[in-house]
């Protein structure tokens, strides 16, 4: 009897232990469903993609370089016998900033002045006796082709002895020097490198819509870091015809440099475009993009449903964006909480902003 009464105390507890279980098994049930319930609608915040008009400028970051930059080059060859120029020297275009070895072609100057005057008296002879009757035209013909060799081969002489001389071809400041007194050059060796920078350019990309936008002599303005708040005017110089590799178009800016505030090649310039007209445009927040901007996309929503849709995207005017295809004017789209979402999601609008 004993043995009896355990073995129903065990059973008793056992469908105690299951009860329990299969209890708790259904409230966690109810509690996953209730839960997926709530997420079938994901919370999200919108706004309304609306027509608005852009700013009527463009802001790019563009690299300052010399009006003129120019290498130096000896167009003789020889031994550099006095050097005229160093680092920061402002030289005016002509002036002799190497000489080389000239007395080979000092040598061959005076040869060819001999050969050029003996050319010259012989010619002057022969014409008098053709006057005369003792040569004939064969003979005159022959003294005048000797001086007209004799005149080339004196200018040549000349010239070689002129390019011992190694002059700037523009007025600016030298910027490097690539040799010293005492090396020896060859022809068309670069000496220095000097730049003009009375006047600068500003080169930029921009991108094809931009291209079009802008047309030569438009006035832009350009800042720097190094004196804020200072502003440069110049305009545009030049539009590339062609586009580069990344499928933008360099332009050139030209502007006077400033003598109370004056800027270096190779500076960084802020270059802001005024020339651009005024602009109407469906507009959305720029943080509302899936993916980048190039590939654009967003979650619009229809019906209480959330549907990823691809946009073309125009320029950025702040933190909004043109829509150039892919949205009409009043639709809503998600500007917060679209990391949850998929196409087809059910959504909650919890804070609507227009």
């Amino acid at each position: 009897m004993k043995k009896i009464i355990i073995s129903l105390i065990i059973i008793a507890t056992l469908a105690l232990i299951v009860g329990v279980l299969e209890y708790n098994k259904s409230k966690a049930e109810q509690t996953i469903a209730k839960q997926t319930f709530k997420l079938n609608a994901i919370p999200v915040t919108v706004t309304t993609a609306v027509i608005t008009d852009l700013q009527s400028e463009l802001n790019l970051i563009g690299t300052i370089m010399a009006g003129s930059d120019v290498n130096i080059v000896a167009e003789a060859g020889g031994r550099i016998i006095r050097m005229n120029a160093k680092p920061g020297d402002y030289k005016s275009a002509g002036s002799v900033i190497a000489e080389i070895d000239s007395e080979f072609r000092r040598a061959s100057l005076q040869n060819a002045q001999a050969g050029y005057d003996k050319a010259k008296s012989d010619l002057q002879r022969t014409e008098a006796m053709f006057k005369e009757g003792v040569v004939n035209a064969m003979q005159l013909d022959q003294a005048k082709y000797g001086f007209q060799a004799a005149e080339a081969q004196l200018i040549m002489a000349k010239r070689q002895l002129r390019d011992t001389r190694v002059t700037t071809p523009i007025n600016g400041i030298i910027n490097t020097r690539m040799v010293d007194r005492g090396a020896t050059v060859g022809m068309n060796a670069v000496i220095a490198n000097i730049v003009d920078i009375s006047t600068l350019k500003v080169k930029v990309n921009v991108s094809e819509k931009d291209a079009f936008a802008l047309h030569i002599g438009d006035k832009v303005e350009v800042m720097t870091d190094v004196y804020p708040g200072i502003t440069f005017s110049g305009s545009v110089m030049s539009i590339a015809p062609k586009a580069d590799d990344a499928h933008t178009y360099p332009i050139e800016i030209t502007m006077k440099n400033s003598t109370t505030h004056p800027l270096k090649a190779g500076m960084f310039g802020k270059v802001k475009f005024n020339s651009i007209k005024q602009t109407q445009a469906i507009t959305i927040p720029r943080k509302s993009l899936i993916g980048s901007i190039k590939n654009a996309k967003v979650f619009v929503i229809n019906n209480g449903r959330a549907e990823l849709r691809p946009i073309q995207s125009g320029n950025e005017a702040g933190m909004l964006l043109e829509v150039v295809s892919g949205l009409q004017s009043g639709e809503v789209i998600v500007t917060n909480g679209q990391n949850n979402l998929r196409s087809g999601s059910k959504v909650t609008i919890i804070n609507k902003k227009k």
